[in-house]
């Protein structure tokens, strides 16, 4: 593991236990791949922070080039071609109590690790889901395209899935649509078609999501945003999850019922010209 926090190395680093990031969720994040000593859209990632950084009014000394050259400064101290990149900006050490104007200055810290979401053996099969009790909150709550410090949702998605014996959760909105899964995107395949969540239905605006719409549009198969159910899970040909972590990883089932006949013709392009794409749209960090 190498970490970077505030412009220095420190595989040890701590965070204040003061910081309103630990306190009270008040940040946003980024998660990112290194592969061969490349960054996977690393512009795109800097584009997505700058937003989040906004939405929150978190204003960073550095700007967003202070992220992204922690992001470059950890790739090059690590000692592996590949990591997941975990990076991290808080508000800050500030007083106890919510107001965020009191907080001394933001940290910023960037990890390199290893990430393993799911066991080989289940991306072959195809992952188990269940669907969440809990909903995900509305955009008048917590716009989903902001990747804040606030992962309850997802913590627990994924914890009830655990706990019935399954791999992922997907989370339905307030009004009984899809919006993902506890961390990734869902695609459905539909007679030969693309489906996924739109962000008003709840779901990130995530960095593979967009991936596969442009392999999708390089192969030729049709892929659009539309409002999902349950129950169109339930009809699918195939259903696959995309995310920075998960990559993309076919799903077997869903709460106990299998999905589709086991077949993915689609999974099996898209996820077969991902790595061309991957190496395509990733900066070398020297």
């Amino acid at each position: 593991m190498t970490i970077f926090i505030d412009g220095k190395r420190d595989d040890d680093a701590k965070v204040s236990v003061r910081d309103h990031g630990l306190l009270y969720g008040d940040g946003v994040f980024e998660g990112l791949r290194m592969e061969a000593r490349a960054v996977f859209r690393l512009d795109d990632h800097m584009r997505r922070l700058a937003f989040g950084l906004r939405s929150i009014g978190l204003e960073l000394p550095g700007g967003v080039a202070r992220a992204r050259d922690a992001v470059i400064a950890t790739c090059r101290a690590h000692d592996e071609d590949d990591a997941y990149l975990r990076l991290v900006v808080t508000r800050g050490v500030g007083a106890l109590g919510v107001d965020p104007t009191n907080c001394e200055s933001p940290v910023v810290f960037c990890i390199a690790d290893r990430i393993a979401l799911y066991p080989e053996a289940k991306r072959s099969v195809g992952l188990d889901l269940v669907t969440a009790s809990l909903r995900k909150p509305g955009p008048d709550q917590l716009d989903p395209r902001v990747k804040s410090l606030n992962y309850m949702n997802s913590v627990l998605a994924k914890r009830e899935a655990k706990m019935r014996h399954a791999d992922e959760s997907i989370v339905l909105n307030q009004r009984g649509t899809i919006a993902e899964a506890s961390a990734a995107n869902l695609f459905v395949v539909r007679k030969g078609e693309l489906l996924t969540p739109p962000t008003s239905d709840g779901a990130l605006e995530g960095i593979t999501r967009s991936s596969v719409f442009a392999i999708a549009a390089e192969l030729g198969i049709p892929a659009r945003e539309s409002s999902l159910v349950r129950a169109d899970v339930f009809d699918a040909d195939e259903v696959f999850l995309s995310g920075t972590g998960a990559r993309i990883v076919a799903a077997g089932s869903l709460d106990g019922a299998r999905i589709g006949t086991g077949d993915r013709p689609v999974f099996d392009r898209v996820s077969a010209a991902f790595p061309a794409f991957v190496r395509a749209n990733s900066v070398a960090i020297g």
